[in-house]
Formats: structure tokens, sequence, C-alpha cells
């Protein structure tokens, strides 16, 4: 389903007439100089795909992580620049790609993929980041391609009920592991946590060694529920894409594991998290152009890449 279908939803028309404030409010959001005013993009300019990347301190990135995947990229420009997000388009192996970075945390991925979803004519999105552990099995340097994401952050149930699966597009999910495979990458294809706290929420002792009971229990839980690894905006971009009809899915690195023990090595695997995120696009278009091919609405493999 396209985002032009989900917007043509007749119980959607329905909830906006009841709406008090439906005529005061922006329908297309805010704008700064003719431009979406949060990544002040050019929307003609962003690519087929996504990467939504953080400037995170705990990744080895030498400049702003945009900037510098954008590097990897075929005739990159820079197609918008704000206090908050830097956004790149290019071309890798044929795939028109944008990568654009922002600050952690799914609230803060909201803004960014509004601007995109509402505007672009972007069809995937993709989180590229850094993670921690949680499977047993998952050690650092190790990729996971999300095969869904169990949401405990708290913007994606301002969308919807918590109950609703946040699952990755399963081209998405073939397509990177195809990728990870293929560049002989340590991976994993699994479950994604998301969390807003990095601290007391999952389990790592606040200021004084401030802990709740439930706090001790997070990470017990979900290893024995067998998910992998744990980020902060895998959740919005998987639930967002699937809300709005895009695909969406998540490729991190893991840095450490604090359920084995294995400590942080500061940005161990994520330039291989990158380099998987690249070429798994670049199989996705082929995939997309395989499935344009045959007229048919969905790649199955049967139709090869």
């Amino acid at each position: 389903m396209s985002r032009d279908e989900v917007a043509r939803r007749s119980a959607l028309r329905a909830i906006q007439e009841r709406y008090a404030y439906w005529n005061n409010v922006p329908h297309r959001g805010l704008m700064v100089d003719g431009k979406p005013a949060m990544t002040q993009i050019d929307p003609e300019k962003v690519g087929d795909f996504v990467l939504v990347t953080v400037r995170d301190p705990l990744i080895d990135y030498l400049a702003d992580p945009a900037h510098q995947i954008s590097g990897l990229l075929e005739g990159a420009e820079l197609i918008g620049q704000s206090r908050m997000f830097t956004s790149y388009t290019g071309t890798y192996e044929g795939a028109r790609i944008t990568v654009v970075s922002g600050g952690s945390g799914s609230s803060e991925a909201e803004l960014l993929l509004y601007d995109f979803m509402e505007f672009s004519g972007a069809h995937t999105y993709l989180r590229v980041g850094g993670s921690g552990g949680v499977g047993t099995d998952v050690k650092p340097g190790d990729i996971v391609v999300s095969s869904g994401v169990v949401r405990e952050e708290g913007m994606t149930r301002a969308y919807i009920d918590r109950a609703f699966p946040a699952a990755s597009h399963y081209e998405v999910v073939a397509a990177m592991a195809q990728s990870a495979d293929e560049l002989g990458a340590n991976y994993h294809v699994g479950v994604t946590l998301s969390v807003d706290s990095d601290f007391a929420g999952v389990g790592r002792p606040g200021v004084g060694g401030y802990l709740q009971p439930w706090n001790i229990e997070m990470m017990g839980i979900y290893n024995r529920a067998g998910v992998l690894n744990g980020d902060r905006e895998s959740a919005a971009v998987v639930t967002l894409a699937a809300l709005y009809g895009f695909r969406g899915g998540s490729v991190c690195s893991v840095a450490d594991n604090i359920v084995t023990g294995a400590e942080f090595s500061h940005g161990a695997g994520h330039t291989a998290a990158i380099d998987v995120a690249l070429k798994g696009c670049a199989i996705l278009n082929r995939m997309d152009k395989k499935r344009a091919e045959t007229g048919k609405r969905y790649w199955l493999p049967g139709m090869g890449l």
C-alpha cells in the first residue's frame, strides 16, 4: 500500500472531520522559505532510499555521519541543512540514496521522517547505526538485520497502540541479509528492542547507581525472548514506514552486550553496517526492477536479482 492509498482511507477522512482544530493546523507541516521546516530538504533531490543516522558519540564517526557516508556515494550533494538535520544524496551501484543525520531517539527521528515521508518520493527507509547486544550469541562487532522491533519507546504509541507489530518489510530484510552474507559480515537476523532510556530503562544504573525493580528485569526478559539488540530509533523508522505505506527496516552494529558482559568497543562493526546498508539498497534497487519487469506488486524469490 502506498502513502496516497493510505491517505484515501475513508476511516482516516472520518476522523479528520471529527477533529475540532483541523482547519487550524498546517496539513503538510511547517515550512521555512518554501522547504520543510525541520530538515529544509529539497524534496526533488531526495533519493529512493533514505538512511537514517544519528550523531552518536558511541560510534567512531570521523565527521557528521551524513557527510562521512556521502563520501561513499557517487555524485553526492548536500540537499538539506537545518540546525537539527543534514542530508546528502548520491548514487551507490545504481541506487539513488539519501543519508540524513540528526540527534538520538524516536522523538527526533519522527521529525525528519515526517519531512521525508510527506514531501519526497522516497519509498524505503532504513535505520543505520549502533546498538547494544541483548542476545546471548550477539558479540561486539556483529551486525543485526532487524526482522521486527519491540516498541518500548513512547513516540510511536502516539500513532498506534503498542500491540501493533513493528515488522520490517520482508523485501528489506531479504536484501540486507543478502548484502551482509555477500560481504562476509558476522550478522544475525531477528528482533530489535527500541527504548527511550539508555540508562535505568535498559538496566544500566543511573546517577549514583539508581535503579528500580522493573529496570533490572528488562534485559533478562528480552534475552529469554530471543531479542538480539537494542537501540533508540528503529521503532520510529519501522513503525512510521508501515503506517504510511513505505518499506522500513534497520541495520545496526553492536558495540557491547550487557547480558553476556562483553565489554564496550567504540564503533565496533559500524563500518561494516554502513557497507551492508549501502549494498543492501543496491540489491533492493535490483529487486524493484525485477518486480517492475514482471508486473507484480511484490518481489518474490523466484524473480531472482
